[in-house]
């Protein structure tokens, strides 16, 4: 008797020590005040708004369940005038992202002619399927990238001379670039100074692509969910800088993605990037 008792205080207290060592959860959401908010909280106040922006980790697990979430939420309420976009799919490849969800060509030929990015299958093929299975228009926003490699090398001026056909994939000429946005000047410090103002260039064109496609692709009475790389929504910069002159930012709601060791409070620094913030544990398993 006195064994088991010893065996039943063994394990009550490896138990409690288990418990206190990962007490920490995996991720907190809050908003833009610190205060812990929910999925539920991100839904109510998306009510009147017609762009979402989604800022996510592109590796990381949470952002991905996140997002899908709500996804699947917003059609409950909205229906066929949901609109999915992504920075993962470029606008060359919109016709391919139409004739699959269309049903029209096979789902090999899609994936393997698309460039679809190395996590496409764990990561944003969700995504595809759930916009094939409720017949919703999913826009490929993002400029090619091989127009944006250029940029990186050469500068916005080589764009001139792309064909007419080339233009169709981007945002129209001349892209005027805001080099004095914080974003795009810590992308600048961030690498070091390599690259110069062609860095800054080349994730511009990306951001005024994405906010053109946005802005084409937006009917009157729909919701418009964008997924993209945090550093493109973050602090209503990037996208929406090309985008603010033509959708009021009052009809814009921000999500982005932060990594803390400690997700109990969030961090002064990230209350100021987005309306929402998803607080995930620093030491999150990533996809890739």
């Amino acid at each position: 008797m006195k064994r088991y008792l010893k065996s039943i205080i063994l394990i009550s207290v490896l138990s409690l020590l288990f418990n206190t060592s990962f007490a920490q959860q995996a991720f907190v959401i809050y908003n833009k005040k610190g205060e812990v908010a929910s999925v539920q909280d991100i839904i109510k106040d998306t009510q009147g708004k017609s762009h979402v922006f989604f800022g996510e980790f592109h590796n990381n697990p949470i952002s991905h369940w996140v997002r899908m979430k709500l996804i699947g939420e917003f059609y409950e309420i909205q229906g066929k005038n949901l609109v999915i976009g992504a920075e993962m799919f470029e606008a060359d490849n919109q016709i391919l992202l139409d004739e699959y969800l269309k049903d029209i060509i096979q789902q090999n030929n899609f994936e393997s002619e698309a460039r679809t990015w190395t996590n496409y299958k764990t990561d944003y093929k969700p995504m595809v399927e759930f916009a094939k299975k409720n017949e919703l228009s999913f826009i490929a926003t993002n400029i090619p990238r091989r127009y944006a490699n250029i940029v990186y090398h050469k500068g916005l001026e080589i764009l001139n001379q792309l064909s007419p056909e080339a233009h169709n994939f981007m945002a129209p000429l001349p892209i005027v670039v805001d080099t004095t946005l914080s974003t795009y000047r810590d992308i600048k410090k961030m690498a070091g100074g390599h690259g110069g103002d062609n860095l800054v260039y080349s994730q511009a064109v990306k951001d005024a692509t994405m906010a053109h496609f946005i802005l084409k692709n937006s009917p009157a009475n729909s919701l418009f969910f964008h997924v993209n790389g945090s550093y493109h929504s973050d602090k209503y910069q990037g996208i929406i800088s090309f985008l603010k002159s033509a959708v009021p930012l009052n009809k814009i709601l921000t999500i982005t993605t932060v990594s803390q060791k400690d997700v109990n409070k969030l961090e002064e620094k990230n209350k100021i990037l987005a309306d929402y913030i998803i607080c995930v544990d620093a030491q999150m398993t990533t996809t890739h």
